[in-house]
């Protein structure tokens, strides 16, 4: 059914660019924007299959939406989207206290 729908598959891109992530959720793709404009990355985002017909009528996309950055950008703008590392064992010790 996926393949009739689009909705497994990354949105038609240009090759300069990479995908960054999918956000299935309109506050993660709020977060998401903010972020890459406070670092003034530049990206755009594209509605997977029929999303942004239902973001007309819906006000939000639940097909998920595909956030996409300059190739040359892709690595900065992943660690700025990406959780620490260490978060999970700075969580244990203050338990461990």
């Amino acid at each position: 059914m996926d393949d009739l729908f689009g909705l497994d598959k990354v949105s038609a891109h240009d090759e300069e660019l990479e995908l960054l992530t999918t956000a299935y959720d309109p506050t993660y793709l709020a977060i998401v924007k903010s972020i890459l404009d406070d670092a003034k990355i530049p990206f755009l985002t594209k509605d997977r299959g029929s999303g942004a017909a239902v973001r007309v009528i819906m006000g939000y996309s639940m097909f998920g939406t595909d956030v996409f950055v300059p190739k040359e950008l892709y690595e900065t703008a992943s660690a700025l989207i990406a959780p620490p590392e260490n978060e999970e064992t700075e969580e244990n010790e203050k338990d461990e206290v």
